[in-house]
């Protein structure tokens, strides 16, 4: 029967997921802050660099289809708090590196650790809220990973000053481990199954569980959606605009440093800037999704952030465009990646959509992968950061294109 209070579960869930990706994202994103300093004490290339992100990448790619079949056989709270634990030894081990082959093995184990915190927590959420309610949920959600961003960039200089770069990763190592235990007791994995409906859905489910699905249904609904053409085309637009938002996210700061000419704490703003337009972004863009339709608000933001890659190359070592770009692209970058996430909710049952979000994610991850390689070895080849760039504002239009073509009816 289910539950009559008041006050509803899912506003824990959503609260408790929200600290997760706040401290999954400051470890990812804050890569990018604390990127300077770190080569320059340990003596690495940019293409070095690029190489210990992708080893983070390389697991988390690998590894999260799994996370989310998982998250759909055995709950998401026990893939979460599991995966807190890996993502905590793994950040405080980043704090001990002395050379390019420790940061890469330890940045692995994190990424590892991060295949719990992106899947299985936006598979959760979505699972507790009804699909009209769901883009506010991904955006109140989603301002975890804009403010960690931020207060990366605002809190790291004043970390190196008084500390070192390796106390960055402490700290975020201490706080992944410390959401063990939040997560454990906290997060329920299905609403039916604790007693309640989604959120703002008024009328009784027919089924009883999302664990009373059969294996062999689910089995040919997943033939049926990997031979979809929808699931391949959003897929790679995927692909395409991840690709062209780490190309500039990750490497911001220090093109910012060492191109423009910014003293670190300037440079390092930008970290600040991105985050807190990331939260403006997603309370905004994503809660209008759910008048919008998917597929229409992904087309606005890719032709704006298409905009603002090309508006950086025309505008050359400009400080102040630099900045405004940044913030403008950063509204929609905060949205981006739950709206492809939503993309499952809408046009996949519910009983799949971990398998479904788990198995985009490779699109994601090799884009930013490609991109880490392409612009680290561009850029020690050359000196500068232009030529990659040119390519990321390519990429972005090629996102745009590829959305487009997605029809507009649903999997039934």
């Amino acid at each position: 029967m289910e539950r009559k209070e008041s006050f509803h579960w899912a506003w824990i869930i959503l609260a408790t997921c929200f600290i997760n990706l706040f401290i999954n994202y400051s470890v990812r994103l804050g890569y990018g802050v604390v990127l300077p300093e770190m080569i320059r004490t340990l003596g690495l290339g940019r293409a070095d660099s690029g190489s210990i992100y992708n080893s983070y990448l390389f697991s988390y790619i690998t590894l999260t289809p799994l996370a989310g079949y998982l998250t759909d056989r055995l709950g998401a709270r026990r893939v979460i708090t599991s995966c807190s634990l890996i993502l905590g030894l793994g950040v405080l081990l980043m704090g001990t590196i002395d050379t390019l082959w420790m940061a890469c093995i330890f940045y692995a184990i994190a990424g590892i650790g991060a295949t719990g915190m992106w899947t299985p927590v936006i598979t959760v959420v979505q699972r507790w809220f009804s699909p009209n309610r769901r883009g506010l949920a991904l955006g109140i959600l989603s301002t975890g990973y804009g403010l960690g961003f931020a207060t990366m960039g605002a809190a790291f200089p004043w970390i190196v000053y008084h500390f070192n770069w390796r106390y960055a990763w402490y700290f975020l190592g201490a706080g992944a481990l410390a959401m063990v235990l939040v997560n454990g007791l906290l997060l329920r994995s299905d609403p039916v199954d604790s007693g309640y409906l989604p959120w703002g859905q008024m009328n009784k489910p027919s089924r009883v569980s999302e664990k009373d699905m059969t294996i062999p249904a689910k089995g040919d609904f997943f033939f049926m959606v990997f031979k979809n053409t929808r699931f391949w085309l959003i897929g790679l637009s995927y692909f395409s605009i991840s690709y062209s938002l780490y190309g500039i996210t990750t490497f911001m700061v220090d093109y910012a440093k060492y191109q423009i000419g910014l003293p670190l704490d300037k440079a390092s703003l930008l970290a600040t800037v991105h985050g807190v337009s990331q939260v403006l972004g997603v309370l905004t863009i994503l809660p209008l999704s759910d008048y919008l339709g998917r597929k229409r608000t992904i087309i606005i933001s890719n032709s704006f952030i298409t905009a603002c890659l090309i508006g950086i190359l025309f505008t050359g070592n400009s400080r102040g465009m630099l900045f405004i770009l940044i913030g403008i692209m950063a509204l929609f970058y905060g949205a981006t990646f739950p709206i492809y996430g939503a993309c499952a909710g809408d046009y996949f049952p519910k009983h799949v959509m971990g398998t479904v979000i788990g198995a985009w994610t490779p699109f994601y991850g090799l884009g930013a992968i490609l991109v880490h390689w392409v612009t680290g070895v561009l850029r020690d080849t050359t000196g500068i950061y232009n030529h990659a760039f040119i390519i990321n504002a390519a990429m972005a239009a090629a996102g745009l294109f590829l959305i487009c073509l997605v029809k507009k009816s649903e999997i039934k």
